[in-house]
């Protein structure tokens, strides 16, 4: 393992009946920005319950963050906290809405250039608001990190960007409010926290003994409540599951000291940006390609993952490997996803021009050994494509 430090402030309010922790968590001399997406959040009588416990509280409501939130709806909710005096954020939905809060936490003091600069050029920020989740939809693990993902409409892209300053003060984390959640998205949310922790495991071999047995179990823990969630959509147990094994798989703790890859976020990005493909269905979509195209650097983790997460036998390893894809690929089909871009809307020539936008963007040394070209990003792209 590397030199590391790990550190996550947020504070987690998790069970049935948790939203009402809000009234404490929150002081009351704060001005809260309540933001939230769609109607779902008032349908399922979660933004009731928030309200009911911000009752002492002075609060403002922004509603429509998109499911990839763009700068320019967010820049409305921006001007709105700058107008009315605003100072603390607090998310009620899935994690475009905490990564929505994110950037406004770090946009609205961020007054004398255009905000976008901390996503496009990473400028630097010296101060944010406060900012909190509620969390209604489990997999980005945004409710308790400091990165987000936002998108600019006008210029096409989407693009990740993170701060210390941007840790959530506390999520509350009720798997009731899942409940009403409609497949598609449990299914998406599930696929993402999985390759979150692909993205973090399937990488080097390390002897990192402690984040690569935690990031086993969590794998087998959505393997196994993932499904579940789908067949049973009342079963709290396994939805607490689900929602517990999402926050763990991004909070961090599983990343310290060892390699990241996310060059599966970066393509999925693309194909969201260019092609308004679900998130979790990008990655679905491009998981195993990648690993086709990249086996001889990834044998050994591989090896690992068709064993202890699978329970394969190496006696030939090849066809472990060839296993343990296979089934990786099932089970995103078992949650409902896509384990490639047929029939998903998106043209032959995205190998090319997605390929050519990395090299465009200087992406051209991505991946954990930096070995993850433009021309490997076509490869595996056009293997997902066939």
């Amino acid at each position: 393992m590397h030199l590391f430090s790990y550190h996550n402030p947020t504070t987690i309010f998790f069970g049935k009946g948790q939203i009402i922790a809000i009234r404490q968590a929150i002081p009351e001399h704060y001005k809260v920005l309540v933001l939230y997406g769609g109607g779902s959040v008032k349908k399922n009588s979660v933004l009731d319950q928030v309200r009911a416990a911000l009752n002492k509280h002075t609060f403002l409501e922004y509603g429509g963050i998109e499911p990839n939130p763009t700068y320019e709806n967010l820049m409305g909710a921006v001007e709105l906290a700058r107008r009315e005096g605003l100072d603390y954020v607090l998310a009620v939905g899935g994690g475009s809405v905490a990564d929505g809060a994110k950037f406004i936490a770090a946009a609205v003091p961020f007054a004398d250039a255009d905000a976008w600069d901390i996503v496009e050029k990473h400028a630097p920020i010296s101060k944010a608001l406060p900012l909190a989740c509620v969390l209604t939809l489990p997999g980005t693990g945004s409710e308790s990190n400091s990165g987000a993902v936002i998108s600019h409409a006008k210029k096409g892209v989407k693009i990740p960007f993170s701060n210390a300053l941007l840790f959530p003060k506390f999520a509350v984390l009720d798997p009731t409010t899942t409940f009403t959640l409609p497949a598609r998205q449990i299914g998406n949310g599930v696929v993402d926290a999985f390759v979150h922790i692909l993205e973090q495991y399937v990488t080097a071999p390390e002897q990192a003994m402690v984040q690569d047995r935690y990031a086993e179990a969590l794998l087998r823990t959505l393997i196994d409540a993932g499904p579940q969630t789908l067949q049973h959509p009342l079963d709290y147990e396994a939805r607490a599951n689900f929602m517990w094994a999402a926050n763990q798989a991004l909070n961090g703790l599983i990343g310290a000291g060892v390699m990241h890859d996310w060059s599966t976020h970066a393509i999925g990005h693309e194909l969201t940006a260019l092609y308004g493909v679900d998130h979790g269905q990008s990655l679905a979509a491009i998981q195993t390609q990648s690993w086709q195209v990249r086996r001889k650097a990834k044998r050994a983790k591989l090896l690992q993952y068709a064993e202890r997460v699978w329970h394969l036998p190496l006696v030939d390893e090849e066809s472990a490997i060839d296993q343990a894809i296979e089934k990786t690929a099932v089970f995103f089909e078992t949650m409902g996803l896509k384990s490639n871009l047929k029939n998903l809307g998106v043209s032959q020539e995205a190998a090319t021009l997605i390929s050519q936008r990395f090299q465009e963007h200087g992406q051209t040394a991505l991946g954990e050994r930096g070995d993850v070209t433009p021309a490997v990003v076509r490869e595996i792209l056009t293997l997902s494509l066939q």
